[in-house]
């Protein structure tokens, strides 16, 4: 399994609702790759950034959906609510279960 975790930058101020319902239309757009496993949003309980964990069978399945037309119309509908910037990411592989 592969695993990309992403921090969020900050979100502007009164556009967290619109960013909860784009990660949710997002996820709905993803799951139609092969390959995706899941994502889930989280929240730290002090507050700050939003995190993610996305989930896919294989590198090779995640680089599909990352470079396909579902990613860019993702990407151009989130940026205007970050207040700069873009997610930090991190890649792992599974190596127990």
């Amino acid at each position: 399994m592969f695993v990309n975790i992403m921090q969020f930058p900050k979100i502007k101020e009164g556009q967290d609702a619109a960013f909860r319902e784009w990660f949710a239309w997002s996820n709905a757009r993803y799951a139609r790759h092969t390959g995706f496993i899941g994502r889930r949003l989280l929240q730290s309980r002090k507050g700050g950034n939003y995190m993610a964990v996305v989930e896919h069978e294989s590198h090779d399945t995640f680089m599909a959906m990352h470079t396909s037309p579902d990613q860019a119309e993702a990407n151009r509908r989130v940026r205007p609510l970050f207040q700069s910037g873009g997610p930090l990411v991190q890649f792992y592989d599974a190596v127990e279960a």
